[in-house]
């Protein structure tokens, strides 16, 4: 069996034992308790993408960030709490990722599409008095790469509004970054770019998020993130660019 192989088999494995331990999970669910606690809306989501001519994009999706007993959805990341770990839990998690991207472009013809990556893992969140500290380790179903990252939040308030200033490092190994912006042989003859076969990518993320309150538990969540990209991804020959933006604007309803 390959190591990729060897890998993926590992982290099905991973997923199925997570499966199986879901039961044990929600009869400890009353400690939680059992209703549904944070913000549930809908949310328009954009990001400018850093393959060549592929511009940018938006979805109209579901918004969550809220917990219901062990199980909770921040935004992007799913997951369940099991083990008391520091100042939270060791956490069960999986990144929903729309990283991928299609070749239907002129400027990519000759290259394959990227799936979009399948991040799943383990995490937690630590509340201090310093802010939040969410940290993640995954490996991704998709290229059999790993997916690590660190991000630090915290709260200040301006009249009604609460602001969330980000900062946070993300962790890319070979086989992710290759998977999405790496060049084979194959595609380099049918496209006539260089091949590229990158190593680990690390990145660093900027942010600042706002909670806006419109009306009772009506509000208005605001996000937005800046990436700087290194040159594992940079120097890529299909990589048009340097950095990338994403963000959100979200209508939500908050359950207490």
């Amino acid at each position: 069996m390959t190591p990729r192989r060897t890998a993926r088999a590992a982290a099905l494995r991973a997923a199925l034992a997570a499966f199986l331990a879901l039961p044990c999970l929600a009869a400890a669910q009353a400690a939680f308790g059992d209703r549904l606690v944070g913000k549930v809306g809908l949310g328009v989501y954009g990001r400018s993408e850093v393959v060549r001519d592929t511009g940018a994009s938006t979805l109209v999706l579901p918004y969550v960030y809220a917990d219901w007993g062990r199980v909770f959805a921040r935004v992007d990341t799913l997951g369940v709490k099991t083990l008391p770990l520091g100042l939270g839990h060791l956490e069960l998690v999986a990144r929903i990722s729309t990283e991928g991207w299609d070749a239907d472009r002129a400027a990519l013809r000759g290259l394959s599409d990227r799936q979009n990556p399948v991040p799943i893992g383990v995490g937690t969140m630590q509340r201090t008095t310093y802010g939040a500290f969410f940290l993640y380790a995954m490996h991704d179903l998709t290229s059999g790469g790993n997916f690590l990252e660190a991000t630090w939040g915290a709260r200040f308030d301006v009249g009604r509004v609460a602001l969330y200033p980000l900062l946070g490092l993300e962790h890319r190994t070979g086989a992710y970054v290759r998977h999405l912006y790496g060049v084979d042989a194959a595609e380099s003859a049918a496209s006539g770019y260089a091949t590229w076969t990158p190593g680990a990518s690390t990145v660093p993320m900027a942010g600042l998020a706002a909670t806006v309150p419109i009306s009772g538990p009506w509000g208005v969540q605001l996000q937005w993130r800046h990436r700087w990209l290194d040159s594992a991804i940079r120097n890529s020959p299909i990589v048009g660019t340097g950095s990338l933006d994403s963000g959100h604007v979200a209508l939500t309803y908050e359950f207490m």
